[in-house]
């Protein structure tokens, strides 16, 4: 929150992407959907496991297939084999039958020669007692036959004669013949019996239980319980085993150690966004709090946030002004250059510190004094984005300063009128005596040419005029001194025009001297109305001496109308006294009546004060305006029964 001092504020934001000091709302929370990146992760584990254990299975599948398609390629080939040795060995039964040999030539038959070269181990002619005719090899068998020693297979052909020949050969050394060499690169084959005891084989050693292998009967075509086996090399890790799940179950702990950490730094930030929008909310509810309105402008001077007192200071929505760039809507129109002068000299920050004083303009045209205060806006970097603005409203401050200041001046008036008032009491208790001793001193003349007989009658009427101006004096001097020292009017009933004709009969004289004209139109009926006769009779001359005095600058015709009448209602008598001269001037009642405010040069400035407090003290009113025609109308109101004071204020206590 800015602080508004003598000083500028200083003022830090929070660097967001749209307002320096506006935040965004909030969206509902899910609280679900940190969950998944999580399971998308997991699904992804899932079905990688799944493609591994589904691609185990078929490589599985397609080594079978292989194994099945080699072991009766391979079956195929040794049955050949075995099927070409058996035509041999019927090829030398043929010859013996046909010629049958001798012990000793039966070892240099060709069939039998190349029999022994290739596999067989050894060839027995039985006769058809089964007893040995011939044998070959005799003795031991040759060290050829003898690598291929162990198991071995026999086949036997009868001889027309009743005997039989009987071939025995090596299964190994047939296997390793007849089997390609890309089959013994694949695989390990092998020649077992219906007992599980190996007969032949192309590798040493025990066959491990992790690699397929498959086998097939080889009964037709040995002539015994023989079965082919072939062992796949190649070997198949399971699945899980194999280096992807390694692999994928590293990822699925990392992204479970991620998510857990992701899900503690979405709780540190949630809890920070909580306490940073609980900030703002508290920050937001201060600033719209205060009467101090406040504005943040880009480096271009364009709006970028004005809080709801500026805005209500202004007759607009925040909406509205935010936005806005120079010339700004709220600026005199007849200032304008000059305030965008002021405007590009802020923004070079030349605003003065202790503020300035400037007028703007309400959204009704209304015009109110504002103080600003300018200071530098800065983001959480420290650099600075903007001007953030304090606006002060100076319209009551100056209402307030003005009032305090008429306040002065009257507590000053009032000073100066206690003051004049006990001057003029003290005047009236002085001028008392001597008016008192003019008196006596005209009537003891009076009396003494009144004795002496033979005066002239103009003196004693001059002695007579003089007692009663004398005595009229001291009644004036002895209202004034009993008004001034807040004591009640006498009322008494009196005849308005009465009051008026005495007013003028006054100022006859003086007013003939003048030339000016004096018009009476007493209108009023002749019922006596309740007032001070005396104080209606001064507050009168007052205003006819201010009209003639008003006149005695004129060279064409001067004249004054002097009128009475009575309301509507017969409430209330009206006097007026108007004139033909200068007029007002613009100046109204209240500037009129001001303690010391005097249009003479010579003038104290307290008559129509005086005189507006005596009718205010009548319960009447004082007005003064243009008159028809040019020139000044004074007019005053007096009720035609006037409560006494006193007796309003013993009602109201009673």
């Amino acid at each position: 929150m800015d602080d508004v001092r003598d000083g500028s504020p200083t003022v830090f934001v929070t660097d967001r992407t749209s307002s320096p000091l506006a935040f965004p709302p909030r969206p509902p929370r899910r609280r679900g959907l940190w969950l998944l990146p999580l399971l998308l992760a997991l699904a992804l584990v899932a079905g990688v496991l799944v493609a591994l254990r589904q691609g185990e299975q078929t490589e599985r599948l397609d080594q079978r297939e292989a194994l099945i398609t080699d072991a009766l390629s391979v079956r195929q080939q040794i049955e050949q084999r075995v099927d070409a040795e058996r035509q041999r060995l019927k090829s030398l039964a043929q010859r013996i039958d046909i010629q049958p040999p001798t012990a000793a030539v039966f070892g240099s038959l060709p069939e039998v020669y190349e029999g022994l070269q290739r596999s067989w181990i050894s060839v027995t002619w039985l006769d058809a007692n089964n007893r040995v005719v011939a044998q070959l090899p005799e003795g031991p068998v040759a060290s050829r036959n003898t690598a291929s020693s162990g198991l071995s297979a026999h086949l036997a052909q009868p001889l027309a004669n009743g005997g039989s020949l009987v071939v025995r050969y090596s299964p190994g050394v047939m296997l390793r013949q007849n089997v390609p060499w890309w089959i013994a690169h694949k695989y390990d084959v092998r020649l077992v019996d219906t007992a599980g005891a190996v007969i032949a084989s192309t590798f040493e050693g025990s066959i491990p239980e992790d690699r397929q292998s498959y086998s097939l009967s080889l009964v037709d075509a040995m002539g015994s319980d023989a079965n082919l086996e072939l062992i796949a090399r190649d070997r198949i890790k399971p699945w899980y085993r194999s280096l992807p799940v390694a692999l994928i179950a590293s990822f699925g702990v990392l992204i479970v150690l991620s998510t857990a950490m992701l899900r503690r730094q979405m709780r540190e930030v949630l809890r920070a966004e909580e306490a940073w929008r609980g900030e703002a909310a508290w920050r937001k509810a201060m600033e719209d709090s205060l009467n101090v309105g406040l504005r943040a402008r880009d480096l271009e001077g364009k709006l970028v946030y004005v809080n709801r007192t500026l805005a209500e200071m202004l007759g607009y929505t925040p909406q509205e002004l935010v936005g806005l760039a120079p010339p700004m809507p709220y600026w005199p129109p007849d200032t304008l250059e000059a305030t965008m002068e002021r405007h590009r000299r802020n923004l070079l920050g030349e605003a003065p510190p202790e503020g300035y004083e400037a007028v703007w303009c309400r959204r009704d045209g209304s015009r109110f004094p504002v103080m600003i205060f300018e200071a530098p806006l800065v983001d959480a970097r420290g650099n600075q984005i903007g001007w953030m603005g304090s606006i002060i409203d100076l319209a009551e401050r100056k209402r307030l300063e003005e009032r305090e200041q008429r306040q002065t001046e009257l507590m000053a008036h009032h000073a100066r009128l206690t003051m004049l008032g006990e001057i003029a009491s003290t005047l009236a208790h002085e001028l008392n005596q001597p008016l008192t001793a003019i008196a006596g001193y005209g009537a003891g003349a009076l009396n003494s040419l009144e004795r002496d007989g033979g005066a002239d009658p103009v003196v004693l009427r001059a002695l007579r005029r003089l007692g009663e101006q004398a005595a009229h004096a001291g009644a004036i001097v002895q209202r004034i001194r009993h008004f001034l020292t807040r004591r009640e009017p006498e009322l008494e009933p009196c005849d308005i025009n009465a009051v008026v004709r005495g007013a003028v009969a006054l100022l006859r004289r003086d007013l003939n001297r003048a030339n000016i004209l004096l018009d009476l139109r007493l209108d009023a009926p002749a019922q006596p109305i309740v007032a001070d006769s005396v104080l209606i009779e001064q507050v009168v001359v007052n205003l006819v001496r201010n009209a003639a005095d008003a006149l005695t600058s004129q060279d064409r015709e001067r004249r004054i109308d002097v009128a009475t009448s009575l309301s509507a209602d017969g409430r209330f008598v009206r006097i007026d006294v108007t004139d033909n001269g200068p007029g007002l001037n613009g100046r109204r009642i209240e500037q009129l009546c001001a303690p010391f405010y005097s249009t003479k040069p010579e003038g104290m400035g307290m008559g129509l004060a005086i005189c507006r407090s005596i009718i205010e003290a009548h319960h009447g009113a004082l007005d003064a305006g243009e008159a028809f025609g040019g020139g000044a109308r004074f007019s005053l109101t007096l009720p035609v029964a006037l409560i006494p004071l006193a007796a309003v204020e013993r009602g109201s206590d009673e």
